[in-house]
């Protein structure tokens, strides 16, 4: 069975949050198409949303309004929300057990950032042998600095879809995900 795992898309990471991130708008609207679908479909959409819980975090405070689950794809009643406090959505979470309660053995995969907790979700996921499908542009992330040297948001993206496409995920865009639905 397909799910639909959307990840740590909250308030935090769009404009006037602690850690905005590139284009997280564009990311969102695209994750709520595909939520809007496997919501139609009645397809498992699990939510992951992020709780610091170190002492020196900056953003996904507990109880704020940054940590919630961005208004775009608001979780409904009946759908599961794990909480974490890893990047990995798996790490000491529930996360695996609700899959394997539901005989998940396929994801969907969209959130943010997708060089920190998207690439380390889906190569847990991998690893515990789900099929992924990374949906590149339901995803965003922000720029970077190495050595003294800044890596655009962009490249960021690309180079981490790069690296997760054909070894633990088949990385897919939104659109292609919504037209094998209707089939």
């Amino acid at each position: 069975m397909e799910a639909l795992l959307l990840i740590d898309i909250q308030n935090d990471y769009f404009p006037g949050g602690k850690m905005s991130l590139h284009e997280p708008d564009a990311a969102s609207k695209n994750a709520a198409a595909i939520l809007s679908e496997f919501r139609r479909l009645g397809k498992k959409v699990i939510h992951v949303q992020h709780i610091a819980t170190r002492a020196d975090a900056t953003f996904f405070l507990p109880n704020t309004v940054g940590a919630d689950i961005h208004p775009s794809v608001a979780p409904q009643p009946q759908e599961t929300v794990v909480i974490k406090h890893f990047p990995n959505s798996f790490r000491d979470t529930t996360l695996l057990d609700a899959l394997q309660r539901s005989d998940v053995d396929s994801l969907v995969v969209v959130g943010m950032m997708t060089h920190m907790c998207v690439d380390t979700t889906v190569r847990a996921a991998a690893d515990l042998g789900f099929r992924c499908a990374l949906v590149e542009d339901a995803c965003a992330t922000k720029s970077l600095e190495f050595a003294g040297r800044r890596v655009s948001a962009e490249q960021v993206q690309l180079a981490y879809l790069a690296a997760l496409d054909g070894s633990f995920a088949n990385v897919v865009s939104s659109q292609s995900v919504l037209t094998s639905s209707q089939h």
